[in-house]
This record gives C-alpha cells, sequence and structure tokens, in this order.
C-alpha cells in the first residue's frame, strides 16, 4: 500500500497548484495527486472555451 502525507484528490488547476504550494512551503511532505485524465484533459482546461460573460451586446439590458 502506498502511503503519502497528504493525497490531492483531482488533478486541474486547483490541485496541481495546492500540490505545488504544499511542496513549496513544506518540502520534505511526500504529496499525491490522484486524478482520472492527465492534467492536460483536465476541466481546467475545458473551461477556458465554456466562460460566460454579459458583454451587452445582444441586449444593452443584459447584466
Amino acid at each position: 500500500m502506498l502511503k503519502h502525507d497528504v493525497i490531492i484528490v483531482g488533478g486541474g488547476l486547483a490541485g496541481c497548484r495546492a500540490a505545488l504550494e504544499i511542496k513549496s512551503l513544506t518540502p520534505t511532505v511526500d504529496v499525491a495527486v490522484v486524478a482520472k485524465t492527465h492534467p492536460i484533459r483536465s476541466h481546467s482546461v475545458a473551461a477556458q472555451g465554456g466562460i460566460a460573460a454579459s458583454l451587452k451586446n445582444a441586449d444593452p439590458k443584459d447584466s
């Protein structure tokens, strides 16, 4: 059985950033990141095309 001090579930931007921050603060801690997909296939990458915002280009009353 593998043992780690910290296990992060999810390999998207938040999970990878959490792992980096933990290692930078406490380099001796053993950190594992567990994900279903490869990091470049995470939902963080997919979100870049799916973020919606009101630009008022179709309806001036849209906010």
